[in-house]
């Protein structure tokens, strides 16, 4: 018979709980500034870790192949429901496990294989399930990419038009994982209407400021929208498909049994504590305030010199562009990281350099917003990023010695905003 008091994760694992305890400090003293992550609540994060991870749910309520479903079917579709609440949409399906499957199941319901799609190109800040080469997204379907114009890095719509009349795609996807500016969706929505093609809105990136009035939102325009549901929602590590009532039966059999087998019940109830914190009115203004931190930021670094993709931002992050300054962002990224900025490397649009070392440093606010930080705070951010940046390219190496003091003005500039769910 098992004990009632089970050994804790100390005690039957002291390497993993030792890596996890060290992770848990590091996101406590580090600006966090990749523009993909954020803090989970401590709510979110309980539901991630409950007994829900012991239930498998393969089908949808009301239509499971195994029995047990007493919880799992309210649960889930409380998740649907405040997620469709939360963006408005007619159908909901909150299975994904993360934003690359909920966009390959877009795409399987919508398209079949060897069909044209268009997308924005990865180095012009587009995503890899947008038809890249190296993904399945370019491998199974044919992409044609459009780019941004060079003088001013803003997505060339003429380009975008003339490309859809010539290649008459199935699909278009509108979104991006480096692009600092609004999207236009009523034009993208205008294009696809004319050569006949879905529209498919990747937010993952913006799924935050869409819920919380900071951007446009796709619903009104999109057949099709996907998002993660951590980023600037703030939500755990997983995916959802917002649709059409006339694309539900067909995504929902993308979904499963098209691509997944049982859903992960833990994390469906997590999204469905974070569809609820962001129904909270105070997520309005978390959204507000993430935008005007990034455009605070913005200019303060370009008051100290720095160049910036587009000029600025008209969202949650923006793109350095270190080439004026002949910097490989990658070196960098890496002494940043050592000074407790944490960032990633990341391409600007025409870079001269490689893939893997290229000009940019994309910097995202979400993290840092739910610290509690404001636009008041981001010159003393910039400071630290450029003084981080001159100890990556001092003279005589990397200094080694001013990293280690910056990364304790970090630590202590970060004391008085506690880090969520920590």
């Amino acid at each position: 018979m098992q004990s009632s008091s089970e050994p804790d994760l100390r005690a039957v694992d002291p390497e993993v709980d030792a890596l996890i305890r060290q992770e848990d400090d590091r996101q406590r003293d580090s600006l966090r500034l990749i523009a993909s992550e954020n803090y989970a609540s401590k709510a979110v994060l309980q539901a991630s870790a409950s007994s829900l991870t012991n239930k498998y749910a393969e089908g949808y309520p009301g239509k499971r192949y195994y029995e047990g479903m007493d919880f799992i079917d309210p649960l889930e579709s409380l998740a649907i429901a405040r997620a469709r609440a939360l963006f408005g949409a007619e159908h909901a399906n909150v299975q994904p496990y993360s934003g690359s499957p909920a966009n390959l199941a877009a795409l399987l319901a919508l398209c079949q294989p060897g069909d044209t799609i268009m997308g924005l190109s990865l180095p012009a800040g587009g995503h890899l399930t947008h038809g890249w080469k190296v993904s399945a997204t370019g491998i199974y379907y044919k992409a044609v990419q459009y780019g941004v114009r060079r003088d001013d890095h803003l997505i060339d719509m003429d380009e975008v038009r003339s490309l859809a009349r010539a290649h008459k795609p199935k699909l278009i996807w509108v979104g991006h994982s480096a692009y600092p500016r609004q999207l236009d969706f009523p034009a993208f929505a205008a294009i696809a209407q004319e050569v006949g093609a879905y529209l498919a809105a990747d937010i993952a990136h913006i799924a935050g400021l869409v819920a919380g009035g900071a951007h446009p939102s796709p619903i009104p325009h999109a057949d099709v929208v996907t998002t993660t549901t951590h980023k600037t929602l703030r939500g755990p590590r997983g995916g959802l498909i917002l649709s059409k009532a006339a694309h539900a039966a067909a995504i929902d059999k993308a979904v499963f049994p098209g691509l997944q087998g049982g859903p992960h019940n833990h994390t469906t109830a997590a999204k469905a504590v974070a569809f609820k914190e962001a129904l909270d009115p105070a997520f309005k203004t978390y959204a507000a305030q993430i935008v005007t931190s990034a455009r605070a930021l913005a200019e303060a670094l370009v008051a100290r010199g720095y160049t910036l993709s587009t000029g600025g931002t008209d969202n949650h992050l923006l793109l350095v562009d270190l080439s004026p300054k002949n910097l490989g962002g990658r070196k960098v990224a890496q002494v940043l990281n050592t000074c407790g900025i944490e960032l990633n490397a990341n391409a600007v649009p025409f870079d001269p350099r490689k893939p893997f070392d290229p000009s940019g440093l994309r910097i995202g606010l979400a993290a840092l917003t739910s610290r509690g930080l404001t636009a008041q705070h981001m010159d003393t951010v910039a400071t630290l990023i450029a003084d981080g940046i001159d100890a990556a390219t001092h003279a005589d190496g990397v200094d080694d010695r001013r990293c280690l003091a910056i990364r304790g003005r970090v630590r202590e500039f970060l004391q008085p905003f506690p880090a969520p769910g920590l």
